[in-house]
């Protein structure tokens, strides 16, 4: 069993395109654990969504479909 990452280093999406609809994951994270989260950057101490690799995919797939 590996330790739990240190403090969350969140990244902005590389669409978001300083548009103000921007989401933000934590890769480092994810690569630690296996678990994706996602959040609003509008609201950087408000919930998160913690994802699946595959779902975070179907996130960013049906994103970019109909963003």
């Amino acid at each position: 069993m590996s330790s739990a990452p240190g403090p969350v280093e969140w990244v902005k999406s590389t669409y978001s395109a300083g548009e103000g609809q921007c989401v933000e994951w934590a890769p480092a994270y994810a690569a630690a654990t296996g678990k994706v989260l996602v959040r609003d950057s509008k609201n950087p101490v408000g919930p998160h969504l913690a994802l699946s690799p595959e779902s975070f995919t179907g996130l960013v797939t049906l994103a970019k479909a109909h963003g």
